[in-house]
């Protein structure tokens, strides 16, 4: 069977009301479902190996064994909970699933899949494609562009680099990203029916569309991103602005400047435009004045920001490979031997902080995980539970790897 017709054929074994069905099931056998047991971490992790594939193959076990679990009792459908340890209630996912979350899970497992292609990594990559699907209810498209345009990167890479065909994923939500367009704003919104203008919506949208063949559309919102959201002062891209009327939210999050890099990264390739390579190299430089820490990217702070710092690491790694851009890939490799350095360690596997510039603190008593709490003023330690920080570590290394791969 090729595994161009796998995903389409194998669903149809896995309909949607078997899968509910099954849910029911699984929420009544757990729904007085106590805490997981608690687990020791330690501080003090030794060296480890040097080789950058074997340190992404690590992290990649870490988030396998501790976060991946079939949904709903459906072993061909996963998800990633999004804290660990998790109860069994948190495994079930009916409440907030983050669903930008699992699409970088799946980016992540594409990343895996091209370091070492398994039989056991390309399942994974269907099984979480369908436990998107089947989680977010109505199918691959949602609300949020922001949402949908990481998705549509993650599949289109797989389809390309890999050979794995989703069916109409990638069509639906290219076509629901389309729609979003907003002509007289000149690009697509945070979600739709809202005024903002989010950089996490536009950077990666543009990229999907440069990646589709929509070059005019992508170079638009290049050029919406470096005239209404870029800092004069700093260089860097801000949050957004809402539309009409011009406020702008001036922070400038990692994550910011990763997809607006990876936008002038694919257009210079695509196009041969040299505004989109000097875009990029300035970009690049910025970053690494105001968003590193002796060259190491900039901490998360709370809550969604835990991916923000792998998102930076794995466009600037893309601009490394696409441009040359020996900052870049100077930023990655400094910021990948510090999260290893700094890590701390459970079972052997790593388990990274927020901070990849300074040592993870865990609780000294009594070195467990059950006492902490998931909150917006949560101390870094109890943040590093989550998904999100995690998976920044895994992409870290794995754009590290890439690299090192091809000489960088």
């Amino acid at each position: 069977m090729r595994e161009s017709e796998r995903m389409d054929r194998r669903d149809n074994r896995i309909g949607r009301r078997s899968v509910l069905v099954a849910a029911g099931a699984w929420v009544a056998l757990t729904a007085t479902a106590q805490p997981t047991q608690a687990v020791m971490i330690s501080q003090e992790a030794p060296p480890g190996p040097e080789e950058s594939g074997q340190r992404a193959d690590l992290a990649e076990q870490a988030i396998v064994q501790r976060y991946v679990r079939s949904l709903w009792g459906e072993s061909q459908v996963q998800l990633g909970t999004l804290v660990w340890p998790a109860s069994l209630w948190e495994q079930l996912l009916l409440g907030r699933w983050c669903y930008w979350w699992q699409a970088h899970l799946l980016d992540c497992a594409v990343d895996a899949a091209i370091r070492a292609r398994t039989p056991e990594r390309i399942e994974r990559i269907f099984a979480v494609a369908r436990g998107i699907r089947v989680r977010n209810f109505t199918g691959w498209v949602n609300s949020y562009y922001d949402d949908m345009s990481w998705l549509i990167l993650a599949m289109e890479r797989a389809e390309r680099l890999l050979g794995i065909r989703f069916g109409a994923a990638v069509g639906d939500l290219h076509r629901a990203l389309y729609a979003g367009w907003q002509p007289e704003i000149g690009a697509v919104p945070w979600r739709s029916n809202d005024n903002y203008y989010s950089t996490s919506a536009i950077g990666p949208t543009g990229i999907a569309m440069a990646r589709t063949g929509e070059l005019s559309r992508a170079a638009a919102l290049s050029d919406f991103l470096q005239r209404r959201l870029r800092d004069p002062r700093t260089g860097l891209i801000y949050d957004g602005v809402h539309e009409p009327g011009g406020r702008v939210d001036r922070a400038t999050p990692t994550y910011c400047q990763g997809a607006t890099i990876g936008l002038e990264a694919e257009l210079a390739t695509r196009t041969g435009d040299s505004t989109h390579r000097d875009r990029a190299t300035e970009l690049i430089a910025a970053t690494a004045e105001h968003l590193t820490t002796d060259g190491v990217i900039a901490a998360a702070t709370a809550n969604d920001s835990g991916l923000f710092m792998g998102i930076l690491a794995r466009y600037l790694a893309e601009a490394a490979l696409a441009l040359g851009d020996t900052t870049a890939a100077n930023i990655v490799h400094t910021s990948a031997r510090a999260a290893w350095e700094h890590r701390a360690e459970v079972g052997g596997l790593p388990l990274f902080g927020m901070d990849w510039s300074r040592p993870l603190t865990v609780p000294a008593h009594p070195g467990t995980f059950t006492q902490l709490t998931h909150s917006s003023n949560a101390q870094v330690a109890n943040l590093s539970r989550d998904l999100s920080v995690q998976l920044s570590g895994w992409m870290l290394l794995e754009a590290d790897h890439q690299l090192t791969a091809a000489g960088h």
